[in-house]
């Protein structure tokens, strides 16, 4: 579709230049990102505005589009077989050989009609998912995890050298808060048996009691958790044999999550990683006095940047999130050489990263431009928002569980014969809450509704997969397509089939320059759209004219191989048979 828009861009400035001559040239340029598509197709495929040019032409947007139609009538643009005129626009119907000529093309290349070469020879770090250790992955972790992972899928899609990374929560004074319940009520045994969870009731139980105690006035557990991170910090040999313990049952519970998810990550260099790589970092700070003391604590003040201060280390020495942040982002930049670092979180913390960027910057770092915060809004169950410290979380594998279960008993009642059953309900339940996480833009909060995510006619990752699974089906039966004439008389299906697969790679270009998966989740549903009136109206099996059929079954393919691909890009399985 870019190189369309390109032939009408040229046509119009060289009509413009015409017209009211070469003064008052339209630029080329600035034509493509205006054009439009029209709300009803029966009026064109792409509409120029006019109105922006009657400052400049002193007339009015239909009289500047009477001047323009007038003109290109003359000389259509290549690729277009009518202009027309609807007020102060200017439409254009895209010729049925140009569709054609599309459509050999989406076959041609198949699976990576979408991709780019932009990031070829660039290096993107993506920092997602970052689970904090001895907690459960719930609902609340879904975002980052599926989001980066999506960024990154589009990322290598555009040919970038890729480089994931679980940035562990694995440090800090949540781990003083643990060992100090292990040692009170937990057991070598309990852990061992329950996992993860274990450790979790162990994390709210301690916390409950300190609010307890805060409530009353006291604050021995809150010193003595204190007191073991800082051992931890020191190196004590006891409470670091008890952090690997606690990380490694934690990464074994992660595992099987990611394993649904089909994700991998090229590092799992935590918090915790970053420990001795800190202390450099904050000299430099000092070298440049840009560390002052408040209250007792390093801070580096941001007032002129309308921003709090960014505290560096606490009154007692010890370190916070910016410092290693800051730690972390230098060594990345070291050892990938990253044209881009991005860092997938929730909203709530955009202060936070605003702050360490700036003050990347201010350390002199010429690559701090190249940090990119990309934030998300909330997730809730019947609007309830969720918590690990006060044990109020809907874990993500009970959640997934529950799609599972749901969509095998669906399987079960439409195609109770179907091979894999079991991998296929667990690729739909998956896909299902994936997909219904990434159907809305990322910032916008979500309250999440099993039913409608499971949803086959709606707006849905199974209304994707099965008609993915229709068109797989349709091929297999066909066995061989045969060879495609050019068509030159399509059906108005086949003509707005073509023109949204066309549109892949404005779409997977436009999810990578606004961090958005949306983009592709309702892409996605557009094909399905298309293809199931398609399906419809025009027989493709039965169809008696050869040509036609073969046609038809390219479509069909492009239709596979394109929503296949999309799927794939937001972290969604696609199962041939449903």
């Amino acid at each position: 579709m870019d190189k369309l828009k390109q032939n009408i861009a040229e046509a119009i400035s060289s009509a413009s230049a015409e017209i009211w001559g070469e003064a008052l040239r339209i630029p080329a340029d600035n034509i493509p990102d205006a054009l439009e598509y029209p709300p009803d197709t029966a009026m064109g495929d792409l509409a120029f505005p006019c109105f922006k040019l009657s400052r400049t032409l002193r007339m009015a947007p239909p009289k500047i589009a009477a001047s323009l139609h007038a003109k290109l009538s003359e000389t259509l643009p290549t690729g277009i077989s009518e202009v027309r005129i609807a007020g102060g626009y200017l439409n254009f119907v895209i010729a049925d050989s140009y569709l054609s000529d599309k459509t050999r093309e989406i076959a041609e290349k198949g699976r990576d009609f979408g991709a780019h070469d932009f990031g070829k020879g660039k290096t993107v770090v993506l920092d997602y998912s970052s689970p904090n250790v001895a907690k459960p992955f719930h609902i609340g972790h879904l975002g980052t995890t599926v989001i980066g992972h999506s960024l990154k899928m589009l990322h290598k899609y555009a040919g970038y050298d890729c480089i994931g990374i679980n940035h562990l929560g694995d440090w800090g004074t949540q781990f003083g808060k643990l060992i100090v319940a292990y040692h009170k009520w937990g057991s070598k045994e309990a852990i061992e048996q329950n996992g993860v969870d274990e450790l979790v009731s162990l994390y709210v139980r301690i916390n409950n009691e300190i609010k307890a105690e805060e409530e009353a006035g006291i604050k021995t557990l809150a010193d003595e958790s204190r007191a073991e991170f800082t051992k931890l910090e020191q190196g004590d040999e006891e409470n670091l044999a008890l952090w690997k313990w606690f990380k490694d049952i934690s990464l074994a519970e992660y595992e099987k999550t990611y394993k649904q998810l089909g994700i991998t990550f090229d590092s799992y260099n935590g918090e915790a990683f970053y420990t001795d790589k800190m202390p450099e970092q904050v000299q430099i700070l000092k070298d440049k006095n840009l560390m002052k003391i408040d209250a007792g604590a390093s801070i580096v003040d941001l007032e002129a940047y309308n921003m709090p201060p960014c505290l560096i280390l606490k009154s007692d020495g010890s370190t916070l999130y910016p410092t290693r942040d800051i730690a972390a982002a230098v060594y990345r930049k070291r050892n990938y050489d990253f044209d881009k670092c991005i860092y997938v979180t929730s909203a709530g913390q955009s202060l936070h990263f605003a702050q360490w960027f700036k003050v990347v910057d201010l350390m002199g770092y010429d690559w701090a431009d190249k940090l990119y915060h990309v934030p998300y809004g909330t997730v809730s169950i019947g609007g309830e928002k969720l918590a690990t410290r006060t044990g109020n979380v809907i874990l993500l594998r009970d959640l997934f569980a529950t799609a599972i279960d749901k969509c095998r008993a669906i399987i079960e009642e439409k195609n109770p014969n179907i091979e894999n059953k079991e991998e296929t309900a667990e690729a739909v339940g998956v896909g299902a809450v994936i997909f219904y996480y990434l159907y809305g833009n990322r910032m916008r909060d979500i309250n999440f509704i099993m039913n409608d995510a499971l949803d086959f006619n709606g707006n849905t990752g199974p209304y994707a997969q099965y008609t993915y699974a229709r068109t797989n089906s349709i091929l297999e039966k066909a066995g061989t397509i045969g060879e495609m004439p050019d068509v030159s008389d399509m059906t108005a299906t086949e003509r707005e089939l073509v023109k949204t697969l066309s549109l892949f790679p404005n779409k997977t270009e436009s999810a990578i320059a606004e961090m958005e998966p949306s983009i592709i989740t309702r892409y996605a549903i557009d094909i399905c759209n298309a293809f199931n009136r398609f399906y419809q109206e025009c027989p493709i099996m039965t169809c008696e004219d050869e040509g036609r059929r073969a046609f038809r079954l390219t479509l069909t393919k492009g239709v596979r191989d394109i929503l296949g691909r999309a799927l794939e890009l937001v972290c969604i399985k696609h199962p041939d048979k449903i």
